[in-house]
């Protein structure tokens, strides 16, 4: 993992028409305008020096190749947030922005590497741990949503949900006690829970060892029971509705993955799935689970 993002402690970003991120400090963005928050996506000073703190150091910056950067990161996150909470496309990027092909060149970059996903259990590690809990979870719940497909994505990677009626791609996700994201893998809509719950909780067995309990709805019973049992250490509960049950009523456990997914449809580009790639719609989810978190230890409304 590499270093923290803040080298040395610095001051907030306040009315001055400064910008205290590392590609003004020490790479080459001196010369671009300073641009003055505008949309609701938008970082505040206090949110942004939140984000700051948590964001991976650049390769160059630690000697590990490339050029200095000519682009300043507060405006390249601010613009990945807006596409993400608009739902835009791409060359729909706002003028006060970066050029959309910088914007993407960066946006891809942290998903190839790996710096989103960093970037984002950064953010929910402190998230816990404000909430007094302890930064590795021991518990979780994993569910599934069905969205429907945009003709962007290739049929090689989406089928139809015949449970839900859509034919597009699934969001298999596993989150902790507070609705935080833990895992994530996007399959096409045809993949069956329990079939993609054996990759989903192999990889959530990898990155938080220390998960001993987890809960689920009826579409997980069966086989994967028994393989979280014996081969992963992991007490998996199914929660049923009872067959006297009508109509919507909250669920014990199960109520805070639905809440989960309730906060990733207020980002608009996850309304559906536009993404050519798996990969990228999963860095989509990150990028709006950021968004939750940073301004939930800003204080600011989501």
């Amino acid at each position: 993992m590499s270093l923290l993002y803040a080298l040395t402690p610095v001051g907030s970003n306040s009315a001055a028409h400064t910008c205290d991120c590392l590609a003004h400090r020490f790479g080459n963005a001196g010369d671009r305008p300073y641009r003055r928050p505008r949309y609701p996506s938008d970082m505040t000073d206090a949110e942004w020096a939140v984000v700051r703190n948590a964001m991976p150091v650049p390769a160059w910056l630690e000697g590990r190749g490339g050029q200095p950067e000519g682009y300043c990161h507060r405006q390249m996150v601010d613009a990945v947030r807006y596409l993400v909470a608009g739902g835009i496309t791409w060359r729909a990027m706002p003028e006060d922005f970066p050029a959309w092909d910088r914007v993407y060149a960066f946006f891809r970059r942290w998903r190839d590497c790996g710096l989103v996903a960093e970037f984002h259990d950064r953010l929910r590690d402190r998230v816990r741990e404000a909430a007094g809990r302890d930064p590795e979870p021991t518990a979780g719940i994993i569910d599934a949503q069905s969205v429907k497909a945009a003709s962007s994505v290739p049929s090689a990677s989406r089928g139809f949900d015949g449970g839900k009626k859509v034919n597009g791609r699934k969001r298999h996700i596993v989150v902790d006690t507070l609705g935080l994201l833990l895992v994530v893998m996007v399959t096409a809509a045809c993949v069956t829970d329990r079939e993609a719950g054996r990759t989903l909780l192999a990889r959530l067995r990898e990155r938080h060892w220390r998960i001993t309990l987890m809960w689920a709805d009826g579409g997980y019973t069966g086989r994967l029971v028994d393989l979280a049992r014996d081969v992963l250490r992991i007490a998996l509960t199914v929660v049923r509705r009872t067959d006297d049950t009508t109509g919507f009523v909250v669920l014990p456990k199960r109520w805070l993955v639905e809440r989960t997914f309730a906060w990733l449809m207020r980002s608009r580009r996850l309304a559906r799935d536009y993404e050519g790639r798996a990969d990228t719609s999963e860095a989509m989810i990150r990028w709006s689970m950021s968004m939750v978190m940073s301004r939930r230890l800003a204080r600011r409304p989501r």
